[in-house]
């Protein structure tokens, strides 16, 4: 059973809010530009560019409106603006994977970028793990009284673990320490009988008990290994809890000593118990934290009795710093403990070990195959404000296209083969101006490197400064399209002679007592207000943009805005230049708007009783003009009065058939209509009689029955006619084919002997 740090759950987690949480979600592809006064500020805003050309600027215009978006700058006349180009990153050193006797899985080594803020870069990173990479094992033992059995076991199996090992990588290197407690109180007794020999049982003997011991360095002779192990006596301490993190603090900074090498880097970390941790050492007075030296004596011995236990973190980043990858080795009861524990330590996991050790070598195979197969990028020693992001490329693993990949602080491969390639995609991106910096990518556990170096694009390449310019009035220096004036000198172009001091001049652009400069849409300049955007007036005082709006347009874009009313142009009027004076769109091929409305800024109004665009028509007509027709049939049926006023004006034509009319009320049929001289025309006729369609349909439905009764009828009784005449003609047929021959049956053939009754004699 293994568990590796950090939880898969919680690197989800983390992916998902990245974008939220981290400044990298802002910043990657970020366009919009916030313009700046000078061209090194402009181009340090993401998705700005600066304009070069003389005379660009109107004026009064500031010059940050030399910086925008590049789009905009083209739009408002500038021809060329300027804009920094991406350069390629520079390979500086790029070999070939390898793993033949000079071993080269991280590909490339050493690049070279120029950025641009705001601009983000991306490259590619390839590793694959070679096969028989240098192995560099350090078997760390707890040699508390509790081990005794695990100690006899481990010196059995001394020899199958080497020769198991042996079998990944020639090249392997192995050591051994152990650990039990601090020597203080409460942790180890001082009385000096149990510091000699802390045995907590009779007729057993221990050595002294120690917080760290390297006993092997890290060597190629195996033999020392095995010798070593065997060598070695049980130790005890008082509490549960062990020296575990001083052992493994110990056994990673003192790398010169222990002899760590570029290989693969594995600490085996075998106990029954739990571990102290950071505060724990303020029982024995050790309030100090351990300072990240090494403090072994000449022979190889830490006490710990200066400082307290390291916490998790200093644990965490020392192994990281120098790419060890941990194995926990620890029994089933407190396996839990040591799971959440290699959820805080990157490239470590848990492995169940039996009770007496027996399973260690095959513990230590799968935990080392585990760990390899996992392959994790990151980087370190990035400054501030350069953002790092990554994708992994990882084959035989479901991925999501391409664009919808989200981008993290690490990329994360797992169930990575020996000699299998796997690709990320790296992104780097500045959010600020920085120092040339250099930074490293690493594979976690793998000591190869990849040096890159940044330098920064912060400065823009104007060309030569331009003295006693020209556009300068001759009274100024040019440079990036902006002139620096000479002294005495002010204004856009260094136009204004400064022959009064600032209040004077600020004074004469004050409207009213004001407290602000052109009322606070302006630059004072030379004593006259040069106003910004939609100002204007002496004192900038008319808002040219403050118009009433038709159709999302100031003054209907058919007028002018000029300060906060709308000069309309010809032909049309009212409070937003939305009315036109034309009627065209009222004209129809007779009166406008059919004469039945009037026409108000080119549009009809229609009357009540007419709509339409050009009113031309009666919606309802069919109810609006029943009653006039209900007066005409009782004119005709009864002689009832004129029906004039119910028809309002229209003109009534009676026809004598109206086949195309829509409308109907009893026997009439009609028909409205308008005309383009605004005339309403009724037509009407009687409806022709009609026969009752119900009783036909009725009478026709009941004939069909019979008739379709009777043909059926008819036809059965044939066919059974034509079927008995048939089975008839058969029967004749068959009666005349038949032979009767008459012959006797055999049966009845007459009696060949007469006897005689003698009783019946005299009857005869």
């Amino acid at each position: 059973m293994f568990v590796r740090g950090p939880a898969a759950g919680q690197m989800v987690m983390l992916i998902i809010l990245l974008p939220f949480l981290h400044p990298l979600g802002g910043v990657l592809g970020a366009k919009t530009c916030v313009p700046k006064s000078s061209c090194s500020e402009c181009i340090q805003s993401p998705g700005c560019a600066w304009c070069l050309a003389k005379g660009f600027l109107q004026a009064g215009e500031p010059s940050e409106r030399r910086c925008d978006a590049k789009e905009a700058l083209a739009s408002r006349g500038c021809e060329k603006p300027y804009l920094p180009e991406t350069e390629e990153p520079l390979l500086m050193k790029d070999k070939q994977l390898s793993a033949t006797d000079n071993i080269i899985q991280l590909r490339p080594q050493q690049i070279d970028f120029h950025l641009r803020v705001g601009v983000p870069q991306t490259f590619k990173v390839s590793f694959k793990r070679a096969e028989g990479y240098p192995i560099d094992l350090y078997y760390l033992m707890d040699l508390s009284f509790s081990m005794g059995d695990d100690l006899d076991m481990i010196k059995k199996l001394s020899q199958d673990m080497v020769s198991t090992l042996r079998g990944f990588t020639k090249n392997l290197r192995i050591g051994f320490g152990s650990f039990v407690d601090k020597v203080a109180l409460p942790y180890v007794s001082q009385r000096k009988r149990m510091r000699r020999d802390p045995s907590p049982h009779r007729g057993t003997s221990c050595q002294p008990a120690f917080s760290f011991q390297n006993l092997l360095n890290l060597t190629e002779d195996t033999a020392a290994f095995e010798k070593k192990v065997i060598g070695q006596k049980i130790s005890a301490n008082l509490d549960s809890p062990e020296s575990g993190f001083d052992a493994i603090m110990q056994a990673a900074v003192c790398k010169d000593v222990i002899g760590w090498d570029n290989g693969t880097k594995i600490l085996v970390y075998t106990s029954d118990d739990t571990f102290h941790m950071a505060g724990d050492g303020r029982l024995a007075g050790l309030s100090e934290p351990p300072d990240g030296h090494c403090h072994l004596s000449p022979s190889g011995l830490y006490d710990g009795t200066r400082f307290d236990y390291p916490s998790i973190g200093q644990l965490a980043r020392v192994l990281t710093a120098n790419n060890i990858q941990l194995i926990f080795a620890v029994t089933k009861n407190i396996s839990a403990a040591y799971e959440e524990l290699s959820k805080m330590i990157p490239q470590s996991v848990v492995g169940v070990l039996e009770s007496d050790s027996s399973n260690v070598v095959e513990l230590i195979i799968k935990a080392y195959k585990s760990l390899s197969s996992s392959v994790v990028l990151e980087h370190h020693g990035a400054p501030q404000g350069l953002q790092v992001a990554y994708q992994a490329h990882c084959r035989r693993q479901r991925q999501g296209p391409p664009g919808l990949r989200p981008w993290s602080q690490r990329a994360e491969c797992k169930d990575i083969k020996i000699n299998q390639q796997v690709d990320f995609e790296v992104q780097l991106n500045m959010s600020r101006c920085l120092e040339q910096t250099e930074f490293h990518l690493s594979v976690q556990g793998i000591s190869e490197q990849l040096k890159v170096t940044v330098k920064m694009k912060c400065d823009c390449d104007c060309g030569p400064v331009e003295k006693e310019s020209p556009s300068c009035s001759g009274h100024g220096v040019l440079h990036c399209g902006t002139c620096s004036c000479d002294p005495g000198f002010l204004g856009q172009a260094c136009e204004c002679q400064q022959s009064e001091d600032h209040i004077s001049l600020d004074e004469k652009c004050r409207h009213g007592g004001s407290s602000q400069l052109c009322s606070g849409h302006g630059s004072c300049e030379c004593g006259k207000c040069t106003c910004q955007h939609s100002f204007s007036g002496p004192f900038c005082e008319c808002d040219d943009s403050n118009c009433a709006q038709s159709n999302q347009q100031l003054c209907g874009g058919n007028g002018k805005c000029v300060c906060g009313k709308c000069n309309c142009s010809a032909n049309y009027g009212g409070h937003a230049c939305d009315c036109s004076m034309l009627t065209d769109l009222c004209q129809t091929a007779g009166r406008p708007c059919s004469g039945r409305g009037d026409c108000l800024c080119n549009r009809c109004v229609c009357n009540g009783g007419f709509d339409g665009d050009h009113c031309s028509h009666i919606p309802n007509n069919c109810t609006k003009y029943e009653k006039c027709v209900m007066c005409i049939s009782k004119l005709t049926e009864e002689g009832a009065g004129p029906c004039g006023v119910l028809c309002e004006g229209a003109e009534l034509s009676r026809k004598k058939e109206l086949q195309d009319a829509h409308c109907s009320f009893q026997s009439i049929l009609y028909d409205v209509t308008l005309t383009p001289q605004g005339i309403v025309h009724l037509r009407y006729a009687e409806m022709p009689i009609s026969i009752d369609k119900t009783l036909v349909i009725i009478g026709s439905a009941v004939s069909g029955i019979i008739f379709i009764g009777l043909l059926i009828i008819l036809i059965s009784r044939l066919l059974l006619e034509l079927h008995f005449r048939r089975e008839y003609q058969s029967f004749v047929k068959a009666q005349q084919q038949t032979n009767w021959k008459e012959t006797q049956n055999p049966l009845f053939k007459g009696a060949t002997t007469t006897v005689m009754n003698p009783l019946h004699m005299d009857d005869e």
